[in-house]
């Protein structure tokens, strides 16, 4: 049912509890898994150039230690794994890489206290209203 599941992570320790999930589903199966960073460069494209470079590489590398950490995790348990780090807003390009790899299934974090607090703004919310495939969230409010 499921070859392709796509793990959007932002580094935080509440991905554990995302990948617990992740590695249930895809156990006994052939399964990749892609793990995707995206550099949400909204917050600093007001900066100067020098400025937004800086920025931009620290999080490039912040990136790359989130996926460092789901490929290990994941390849411990025998899954094949897949990452990528992208820039843009962090909804449209979980979306995007949903229909560009051929994804049959998210399993992402979110935080429903501050979601139920804030109704607008929660990444989750919008990869599940816009998404055309399943997408498993996991609450993650108590973990960080």
């Amino acid at each position: 049912m499921y070859s392709d599941i796509l793990v959007p992570t932002d580094g935080s320790a509440s991905m554990k509890q995302v990948l617990e999930h992740t590695i249930d589903i895809a156990d006994g199966r052939d399964v990749t898994v892609h793990a995707l960073y995206v550099v949400d460069d909204r917050a600093f494209l007001s900066m100067d150039d020098k400025m937004q470079d800086e920025v931009l590489e620290n999080l490039r590398t912040e990136g790359e230690e989130a996926t460092s950490v789901v490929r290990d995790t994941l390849e411990q348990e025998g899954i094949e794994v897949s990452t990528a780090i992208q820039r843009g807003k962090p909804a449209d390009r979980i979306v995007s890489y949903v229909a560009d790899a051929d994804i049959d299934l998210v399993t992402m974090g979110t935080q429903a206290d501050k979601y139920e607090k804030n109704m607008l703004g929660s990444t989750a919310q919008k990869v599940v209203t816009k998404s055309s495939v399943p997408v498993l969230t996991v609450d993650v409010s108590e973990s960080d």
